[in-house]
């Protein structure tokens, strides 16, 4: 086996121990499982994984959790919900359902992966090779679907995971949210945990006409962690998905969002921050194509690295043929905190229409030392006057979050970060 496919070769064997005992159709696993042994998992020399080594996992050793809830001892594992705590939510542990610590919602549909077992058309594990890995090994995941119609309110899903006794774990939960015509649902997705493990999730999203979907998602990971996520959103006519995600934890993460604006009239809202410190790396890679005409998308992402931290920005926005009056924006910028930070960005369009308003920029920076002198010298400690602007650069992404509890929720991990970054 070449160099190329023996950092997967951990995973297939694991794949081949249980067989017979994942849930539903195993043509598609079979079919993952080829192309991970033909290609192994991405690497370096793939334009898209330049900037992010995958090879650690290879030498980790990771077994499947298939699973019991094993090492932990209840909600003491689970994130404080603050706000958020009187919301219906779902508790994955270990990439399992856990119904005990799970309140399900009145007014959306939920059914789990391990009993309802479909791969969906969305995916496709030939071009993403992290799918053909949460194909293969997929155990349990949500399913959520809202009626035509229905304003759903706000879900909270949440995810935890830890090693076994010492030992790392991955699990692959594998995710579907559809909302039909005109429905609405507020979902706030939080991923946390301790110790080594591997969490690559795969979400499937489809929005009918006129549906609308905020959906904040918060990755705060255990710095011992592998987070590798693969999200895919399907835009009808006139339908909204509005998204904000905070990178936050892990030793390496990756967060890929494929959407697609397949309607007149569709809009995507794309930002992000990442806050990293130390050695931890994090890629925010999307791809937005417009397929119809009159669709707008928008994309702000920010970084504020510290330590020796790396942070990825790959953008790309892809304008069909068809997609007149397509108006599509993207947006990055760094905030450096020292030398040895380093930001990485990549933005790209690909236009094949001639009326359509598309534009991308980027900045890095330091903090401005004339603000921290007016702040230092009004009497602010200059750890206190650092967070100050910091919190101000990132306010404006902030700003794009809607729900309140939501945002409260990511204000206190900011707040949180800077005890432990100071």
């Amino acid at each position: 086996m070449n160099a190329v496919t023996a950092s997967a070769t951990g995973f297939l064997a694991r794949y081949e121990g249980l067989t017979g005992r994942l849930p539903g159709d195993p043509a598609p696993r079979r079919a993952a499982r080829d192309i991970l042994l033909s290609a192994g998992l991405p690497h370096l020399r793939e334009e898209g994984w330049r900037y992010t080594n995958l090879a650690p996992l290879g030498d980790a050793r990771f077994h499947e959790a298939l699973t019991e809830a094993s090492g932990f001892t209840g909600d003491d594992d689970l994130p404080s919900l603050g706000g958020l705590s009187e919301l219906p939510r779902l508790v994955f542990v270990q990439g399992r359902f856990s119904s005990a610590q799970s309140v399900l919602p009145e007014l959306a549909s939920v059914r789990s992966f391990a009993a309802n077992a479909e791969f969906g058309a969305l995916a496709n594990p030939g071009r993403d090779r992290l799918v053909a890995l949460n194909t293969m090994l997929a155990e349990d995941g949500a399913i959520i679907e809202v009626a035509e119609g229905v304003d759903a309110g706000s879900l909270v899903l949440i995810s935890a995971g830890r090693d076994i006794h010492g030992t790392p774990v991955a699990f692959h939960p594998r995710h579907s949210i559809r909302l039909a015509a005109g429905a609405r649902l507020t979902l706030v997705e939080m991923a946390v945990g301790h110790g080594q493990y591997l969490h690559n999730p795969v979400t499937e999203i489809v929005l009918g006409e006129g549906a609308a979907l905020s959906h904040v998602r918060l990755q705060n990971e255990g710095l011992a962690a592998y987070h590798l996520a693969t999200v895919y959103a399907d835009i009808a006519a006139r339908a909204t998905y509005d998204s904000f995600t905070l990178c936050a934890g892990a030793r390496v993460a990756r967060t890929e969002l494929l959407v697609r604006l397949h309607g007149t009239g569709g809009h995507a809202a794309i930002n992000a921050a990442q806050l990293l410190r130390g050695a931890q790396h994090s890629d925010f890679t999307t791809v937005v194509r417009h397929e119809a005409p009159g669709c707008a998308s928008r994309q702000t992402v920010k970084h504020v690295l510290a330590g020796r931290a790396r942070g990825v920005f790959q953008g790309k926005i892809e304008v069909d043929r068809l997609a007149q009056k397509t108006d599509g924006y993207q947006m990055n910028q760094a905030l450096l905190l020292s030398p040895d930070a380093e930001i990485d960005c990549k933005p790209q369009l690909e236009i094949f229409a001639d009326d359509v308003k598309c534009s991308h920029g980027a900045t890095v920076g330091e903090l401005d030392s004339e603000q921290m002198f007016y702040l230092v010298s009004r009497g602010i400690p200059q750890a206190e006057a650092r967070a100050l602007l910091v919190q101000a650069f990132l306010g404006e992404a902030l700003d794009m979050v809607a729900d309140e509890p939501a945002r409260a929720m990511l204000d206190d991990v900011i707040s949180s970060w800077w005890v432990h970054e100071g």
